[in-house]
């Protein structure tokens, strides 16, 4: 998991405590080369839905809305609109890669359960 503190890139945009692990970081990364962009943001929001009530959703996005809360991890920027951030407080996103599963995970404190299939909670 990384170390690094948590700060806004801009003096104006709120902070939020999404966490990034380093392998996360390295796989964004390397989908953002692969997309062969520089303008993109990991952003993740939290939607109703799903058979528990809510769900993650994850995406690379080029806007920047008021009052999105920016924190840069050593050069990938993870974007979480103001509706989300109480839901996502604390959640670190991370990668896994191996035999039995590929993509990314979110551990989030804030989630009192979830369904079976893993794709929203409560």
């Amino acid at each position: 998991m990384s170390t690094e503190t948590i700060t806004p890139t801009t003096d104006t945009a709120p902070a939020h405590q999404v966490g990034l692990s380093d392998a996360a970081q390295q796989k964004v990364k390397s989908l953002l080369d692969q997309e062969g962009r520089d303008d993109l943001r990991l952003r993740i929001a939290v939607q109703p839905g799903g058979c528990s009530g809510l769900i993650y959703q994850l995406f690379f996005d080029e806007r920047l809305l008021e009052n999105d809360a920016v924190v840069a991890f050593d050069g990938v920027e993870v974007v979480v609109d103001q509706m989300s951030i109480p839901y996502l407080s604390g959640a670190q996103i991370d990668f896994e890669d191996t035999i039995q599963k590929q993509g990314f995970t979110i551990d989030n404190p804030n989630a009192q359960g979830s369904c079976a299939c893993g794709d929203s909670f409560s």
